[in-house]
């Protein structure tokens, strides 16, 4: 009999550990939460079901990119093997897997923002008033008789 073969979505539940055999095959594990939803027709509404945990385990480059983008709350989508069941929880051969779009943006390492787009939007400078002719003769400003002078080119 083939394994049976299954796509989930759940959430991360906890860290991704991520270890290596003698031969330096990666080989990741984490666990995976499912929470089916289910319609109630009396109350026109939607409820959660009790949760599914898995635990799922990952080879060698999937496992290296699992362990290097997976953190604790993420949503993704797993397509795996059913490899058995042991305290009620799933146990997952993980062949695929990818991050949900659903709840957040996920960057490749070909479309990662400059970090120019990183930096937090900041409104516009206030625009200045304009030089006016006159001269500014307030405190601060230059006496009369400078302007003066600097008209007649400083002779």
């Amino acid at each position: 009999m083939a394994p049976s073969v299954t796509h989930v979505t759940g959430t991360v539940a906890g860290g991704v550990e991520v270890r290596f055999t003698q031969d330096g095959i990666a080989v990741c594990r984490f666990r995976l939460t499912e929470t089916p939803t289910q319609w109630d027709a009396a109350a026109q509404k939607w409820r959660d079901l009790d949760p599914i945990p898995y635990i799922c385990t990952a080879w060698r480059d999937l496992a290296s990119n699992a362990a290097e983008s997976l953190v604790d709350g993420v949503n993704v989508l797993v397509k795996g093997r059913i490899t058995g069941v042991k305290d009620d929880s799933i146990y997952l051969s993980v062949d695929d897997l990818g991050i949900s779009l659903r709840r957040r943006i996920a960057y490749t390492e070909t479309s990662l923002p400059s970090p120019i787009a990183a930096r937090p939007v900041t409104a516009p400078p206030a625009p200045q008033p304009a030089a006016t002719s006159q001269p500014a003769t307030g405190p601060g400003g230059p006496p009369a008789w400078w302007e003066h002078k600097r008209a007649a080119n400083w002779s």
